[in-house]
């Protein structure tokens, strides 16, 4: 059975996800609320952070925290150890394609290989259910979040707006027509709205 699956997103009014300061602390504080088995980001997510990532102190890995696994259809993230020992996760899986580079004779990182050119979204989930997962909590751009809009396997959407227009930047989502059921509302303050929707 697949996991039950979460995509948390912070975005403005006008439905952009970057060119505005995002309230770090109540998106992460909303985030435990899932306590999730796996947070599951996309490469981008992770080279946008990747300086900051190399020169943050290196706690060690969480015991008992969620694992974290990255797309990687190309094998960009070298900084998989810098990850793992941030102190937030027990562990990092690199989730890459059979036509992904190929790695370093040396590397270390557990991996999980699916589809052909690109991961296969839906046969990773499939495998984290079968290993005992229960939910994932999807951290990323837009571009993983709608993939997994796409095909189906977002469960739940969780939606910190912002009292702000950006004016310029791509929209968020582009997945098409979604229908969505609202289940929670919060007002912080500021003026932030958390949104949560079951999909489908």
């Amino acid at each position: 059975m697949r996991p039950h699956v979460v995509a948390q997103v912070a975005v403005s009014l006008d439905g952009v996800a970057s060119g505005f300061d995002v309230d770090l602390a109540r998106f992460y504080a909303l985030a435990t609320l899932w306590q999730e088995d796996v947070t599951l980001i996309g490469a981008d997510t992770v080279l946008a952070e990747e300086t900051a990532v190399r020169a943050a102190p290196r706690r060690g890995p969480r015991a008992g925290g969620p694992l974290l696994a990255v797309v990687d259809s190309r094998a960009r993230i070298q900084a998989w150890d810098s990850l793992r020992e941030l102190g937030y996760w027990s562990d990092v899986l690199a989730l890459y394609a059979d036509q992904t580079p190929a790695r370093p004779p040396e590397a270390t990182t557990r991996e999980l290989v699916t589809g052909y050119d690109q991961v296969d979204l839906a046969e990773v989930l499939d495998a984290l259910g079968r290993s005992g997962v229960e939910l994932v909590r999807v951290d990323s751009g837009g571009a993983l979040v709608n993939a997994l809009l796409e095909l189906g396997l977002i469960d739940e959407l969780a939606l910190l707006v912002h009292p702000i227009l950006v004016g310029t930047g791509p929209n968020w989502c582009d997945a098409g027509q979604v229908e969505l059921r609202l289940v929670g509302t919060e007002v912080f303050a500021g003026g932030v709205v958390w949104l949560r929707y079951c999909v489908g």
